[in-house]
């Protein structure tokens, strides 16, 4: 079988090293998104254990639609009866970019008429009631290029399901495991976030450190389809629970927000490892450490959402002179901010452009 993980951009590598250590083959990635080989098996394995994705797509086919007539006879000619039952539902949705069929209305039509006249002659019949399990079908159209697939995730991966109550201007997880990724933080040297919000960064440095499947507490569209047995997701569930560590690890957050703090503790505690971070209330721009080394992440504000670009700046000021302390220490801080080395006070050894959501971001990284 072929598959795609949908990835924000930037994340394509950290993805695809993920990937590669679960041991799937002909992996490959391109803008946005990385390509794989597997089995029905690793619908399970890969839902279960990526951090950095954002889904797991089965890939039915690409091909040319610069018509209609095109869409409609490529889209028939795939083989939708080996994965959509008799009862199934099979809503379709996606988008088109600099292509000729641009109207995504009209696209998700025709795409749902083929689709349907395939699995007539399979099933022998003219009416599909569609009360059963969903089979999510996904389609992009780019360039006159039709690739259509059928979701096996439901909700985002990123909705790991320890953060049911976020602050202002949340950070997806997924791109919070992608800079813990980039990082190459494992759990051995001292971990900071000195803008933890609701603790996300932490949370997902916690789960790296321990190697813990981020999927493990949530459900996924494919565990009710038969393509995918219950006993294959309980054994995929095993082995990612036999990759875990157990270890005493130094992380920390802090936020000058005391709510913000409360809701950190409280989403750590439903991911389970409240007992490895440390939050606490506390003034970025009074941030010390003593230790000689460590990894800090944070996402500050951009002055976009949370304060404007004047106070923002003045942040980065403040915290950029209380981490000229800081020995040996490497900081990867995420901005949208054109001139945060400016008012950091320092150039940054590497740069690494990221999306936070729709923000373009510049992931700057000292002292690696």
């Amino acid at each position: 079988m072929e598959f795609t993980v949908p990835c924000l951009f930037g994340l394509e590598a950290p993805a695809a090293d993920e990937l590669k250590r679960m041991g799937l083959s002909n992996v490959r990635a391109e803008n946005g998104r990385v390509h794989f080989s597997g089995e029905a098996r690793d619908i399970a394995r890969v839902n279960l254990r990526l951090r950095t994705g954002e889904r797991v797509l089965i890939r039915m086919g690409t091909f040319p639609a610069r018509s209609f007539e095109e869409l409609f006879e490529g889209t028939k000619a795939l083989p939708w009866e080996e994965y959509i039952p008799i009862h199934g539902a099979f809503p379709v949705k996606g988008y088109s970019l600099n292509s000729k069929l641009h109207s995504v209305p009209d696209c998700q039509s025709i795409i749902k008429k083929a689709a349907v006249e395939r699995l007539k002659g399979r099933y022998k019949t003219a009416w599909f009631q569609e009360t059963g399990e969903i089979y999510q079908i996904q389609f992009s159209i780019m360039k006159d290029e039709a690739s259509l697939y059928i979701d096996t995730t439901g909700a985002g991966l990123h909705k790991r399901g320890y953060r049911a109550v976020g602050v202002a201007a949340p950070l997806r997880e997924t791109l919070a495991a992608g800079m813990v990724n980039i990082s190459r933080y494992r759990g051995k040297e001292p971990f900071c976030d000195p803008f933890c919000g609701s603790g996300t960064i932490a949370i997902e440095a916690a789960l790296a450190a321990i190697n813990r499947a981020p999927g493990l507490t949530r459900s996924f569209s494919s565990q009710k389809w038969g393509l995918v047995p219950g006993d294959v997701w309980q054994q995929a569930a095993q082995e990612a629970k036999s990759l875990e560590y157990s270890g005493t690890y130094d992380i920390w957050g802090g936020d000058i927000d005391p709510d913000a703090v409360r809701i950190a503790r409280d989403n750590a505690r439903k991911a389970g490892v409240d007992k490895l971070i440390r939050f606490e209330v506390s003034d970025a721009a009074k941030f010390t450490r003593a230790e000689p080394g460590g990894i800090i992440i944070s996402n500050p504000p951009y002055g976009e959402r949370m304060m404007d670009k004047e106070a923002a700046e003045m942040l980065y000021r403040a915290f950029g002179k209380a981490a000229l302390g800081l020995l040996r220490w490497k900081l990867y801080l995420l901005s949208s901010q054109e001139h945060f080395e400016q008012a950091f006070g320092r150039r940054a050894d590497k740069k690494r452009k990221l999306y936070n959501g729709m923000i373009q971001c510049n992931l700057f990284m000292f002292g690696i």
